[in-house]
């Protein structure tokens, strides 16, 4: 006797979905961490007074917090608006020929290994369904998760870089004259070190590996900041 019992529907959870923040934020504390270390190195290589580190430290967290919201503005608004034109074209086509559309869609499904009968019968099932939406989806690959969203990957992007720079600027403040420099550069390393095992976490990749190597990216940062400013700081 055959069973009758409807599988059991389960949950899954895709980090896919984490991808446009999850890009923002890792990138933006990142780089707080890694541009407000190296000037701080590169300057107090120059100059080792507070004065000089503070004011240097505190004015590129500002600039570099607006910079990030600006450029992360900027490159995803322009992603949403080819969003929007390709939507705009899509439409556009479905009602100036929707039979060639329908067409073009079971093509897609041929390719993606159906045969043609069912293929024209998904398409034409999708067509009914939401059309527009099958075709964003299957012909352009635009879906809610890939969505564009320039506010927030903005507010992400500034936050992110406020967080990750006020570390080692605060390890500055702390630290005593003789030794800034190096507790900086260990503060930073640090951070980096963990940033990166969160960020593979999340994203669900190798932690170690992550972390290796966006510590020697920054350590690599620092060491040229630190040769720049002390090169400047003797000419000067």
């Amino acid at each position: 006797m055959k069973s009758t019992a409807r599988p059991v529907a389960h949950d899954e959870h895709h980090r896919s979905r984490r991808i446009g923040w999850l890009r923002a934020t890792v990138l933006g504390a990142n780089d707080g961490i890694v541009s407000l270390a190296s000037l701080i190195v590169g300057v107090a290589a120059a100059d080792s007074s507070r004065t000089a580190v503070l004011t240097a430290g505190s004015a590129g967290l500002a600039a570099g917090a607006l910079s990030m919201a600006v450029g992360e503005y900027v490159s995803v608004s322009s992603q949403r608006d080819t969003e929007q034109a390709d939507l705009a074209t899509e439409r556009r086509e479905l009602a100036a020929d929707p039979a060639s559309e329908l067409l073009e869609l079971t093509h897609i499904y041929e390719r993606r290994g159906l045969d043609h009968a069912l293929a024209a019968e998904v398409a034409k099932q999708l067509t009914e369904h939401d059309a527009l939406g099958a075709h964003l989806r299957d012909e352009l690959g635009l879906t809610d998760v890939a969505q564009a969203r320039p506010v927030q990957a903005a507010a992400s992007s500034a936050a992110s870089f406020l967080v990750g720079g006020g570390l080692p600027l605060l390890a500055a403040i702390a630290a005593p004259s003789a030794v800034r420099s190096w507790i900086v550069a260990l503060t930073a390393l640090a951070c980096l070190a963990v940033l990166g095992s969160l960020g593979a976490r999340v994203g669900g990749a190798s932690k170690t590996r992550a972390s290796v190597r966006i510590m020697l990216l920054g350590a690599l940062a620092m060491a040229v900041s630190a040769a720049i400013g002390a090169a400047v700081g003797t000419v000067v």
